[in-house]
């Protein structure tokens, strides 16, 4: 599936934060259509895998904000929910 704009700007935001190794956006709002929360031109729900050298020696908590810090600029009205899997290289 090809992201639209909110996507396509949380794809940039996070390349620019983190250089990562990987990055996938995975928009899963057509999962939650109809569902309290899902925003009509969907791009409300997202998973967020990446690997990246900034999250070496950070703990789980310190990563999820350091990604959804990264993402302060998206609009909140927009993204309702989002999955992370932040990781460090080799892990």
């Amino acid at each position: 599936m090809t992201l639209g704009p909110v996507g396509r700007k949380m794809e940039k935001l996070l390349r620019d934060a983190f250089a990562p190794e990987t990055l996938r956006i995975i928009d899963d709002s057509h999962k939650h259509a109809g569902h309290a929360g899902a925003h009509p031109e969907g791009e409300s729900h997202f998973t967020v895998n990446i690997v990246a050298a900034a999250f070496a020696g950070k703990s789980l908590i310190e990563r999820h904000r350091m990604v959804n810090d990264a993402l302060a600029d998206l609009p909140r009205e927009r993204v309702h929910a989002l999955s992370i899997s932040a990781k460090a290289p080799g892990e």
